[in-house]
């Protein structure tokens, strides 16, 4: 990077950092340790993305979808198993497994075989149509059974009990293997149908989670899960904490809080650096030059011999992959998973207009995007409720003017995120931080 570069990627760092100092000593430092956490989950899944468009082009609106499966990892890992569930419905489930599988090998191994295309057709339809009314058999009692367990409380059938931190790279590999299955189909569409198709697929797949409470209890929600980091009760249990907290001249139950979330900041920045590491060791390297050339001249790449549509299969399951990391992140932050809180077409907006007011193409650019952009969703609300207070102050408390701008200054994110995104397309239109 050249010294210019070097010098604006210090100072936009430098600012994201300013304005959470701001937040700590004006409002809180729990909600600037807070915000701190999500910038950095946020910063992640703008990675992922700008991996798929800033590497290779591919415009894909399902970041949700990912996003969802991330989040499916930390309840099948974490979660703790439901035992009577398991038994009733244990058995059932793995006999419609077993016959889904049964299908899948018929239909390849009748597709192999020397027939005309009709019959071909005919018998793929007949296994696909046998297999699946076999498998509902054995399918629809056990999924019944599981969600007559205590529905209040479980109704599912949990997960193994593991630690949750295993759950972000089982995230990841979850989300790249649907990705993988998706670009097969999918990534010899022209790029505004990519797009149409990867948001209808995520649709489908937060659709599933909704409905299916057997898995994920779905609309219901799974809450309790265990944490990488201490509880806060646990700290404030403790004599050396309670001294600490004194010495800093902290309530307990602020400092521990601001605790967790520090300790929650620590793991989140590790992962985050060891996957810039990654990624800009690869943008840098001649498969990363590969995909630019793709990216910009697929005509000539392939003309040279390159495997387009491979590559671009790799460079879609990569970036999917980061963004299951952070949706199971998101999960454990949470402590719980909520399959209604996934909003494919309100927050896939806002990681887009991260990479691109960030700078597409660009890792250090998609990151301060993800930082820049969530700080302002997060403060715009306050500010424009202070902005509006300040505003109509000289109308008095009875006004309905000043009633009705008060009331709407929630409104203000979305209208600052549109001005940024403006100013930004104006005066940076390869972004903050572009690419080199």
């Amino acid at each position: 990077m050249n010294p210019t570069g070097r010098q604006r990627v210090f100072v936009s760092y430098g600012l994201i950092l300013s304005l959470l100092l701001l937040v700590g000593l004006f409002q809180s430092w729990n909600l600037a340790a807070a915000i701190f956490n999500l910038c950095l989950i946020s910063a992640l899944m703008s990675l992922g993305v700008n991996i798929q468009w800033g590497y290779g082009g591919l415009l894909n609106i399902g970041v949700m979808g990912f996003a969802a499966l991330g989040g499916v990892a930390a309840v099948l890992i974490a979660a703790p198993p439901v035992a009577e569930a398991w038994q009733v419905g244990g058995s059932g489930l793995f006999l419609a497994l077993l016959c889904i599988l049964a299908t899948v090998v018929a239909i390849v191994l009748l597709r192999r075989r020397a027939m005309s295309g009709r019959r071909k057709l005919f018998w793929t339809i007949l296994a696909a149509a046998v297999g699946y009314v076999v498998a509902r058999y054995f399918f629809d009692p056990a999924v019944s059974a599981i969600e007559r367990i205590d529905p209040a409380q479980t109704g599912f059938l949990g997960g193994l009990g593991l630690p949750i931190i295993l759950s972000w790279a089982v995230g990841g590999i979850l989300a790249g293997c649907v990705a993988w299955v998706i670009g097969r189909i999918t990534l010899n569409l022209r790029s505004d149908y990519l797009a149409i198709a990867t948001l209808g697929i995520s649709e489908i797949i937060i659709s599933i989670l909704k409905n299916e409470e057997w898995l994920t209890r779905g609309v219901k929600n799974v809450i309790g899960l265990p944490r990488p980091v201490p509880l806060e009760i646990e700290l404030q249990r403790q004599a050396w904490f309670i001294d600490l907290s004194e010495k800093m001249n902290f309530g307990l139950i602020t400092f521990s809080s601001l605790t967790v979330k520090l300790c929650y900041a620590l793991i989140f920045l590790a992962v985050l650096a060891l996957i810039v590491w990654l990624s800009e060791r690869a943008l840098n390297s001649p498969w990363g030059r590969m995909m630019r050339c793709i990216r910009d001249n697929e005509e000539a790449a392939h003309a040279m011999g390159k495997d387009v549509v491979g590559r671009r299969l790799q460079v879609f399951v990569l970036g999917s992959i980061v963004v299951g990391i952070a949706g199971a992140m998101l999960t454990t932050l949470d402590g719980q998973f909520t399959p209604g809180s996934y909003q494919p077409l309100r927050f896939t907006f806002l990681i887009w207009v991260m990479v691109i007011v960030g700078g597409s193409g660009n890792n250090w650019g998609a990151i301060l995007g993800g930082f820049l952009i969530w700080f302002v969703w997060i403060e715009a609300e306050p500010i424009g409720v202070w902005f509006m207070d300040v505003l109509t102050t000289g109308l008095g408390e009875e006004s309905p003017l000043r009633s009705h701008l008060l009331k709407n200054a929630a409104y203000m994110r979305l209208f600052l995120m549109g001005v940024i995104l403006l100013v930004v397309l104006r005066y940076f239109p390869r972004g903050m931080i572009p690419e080199r």
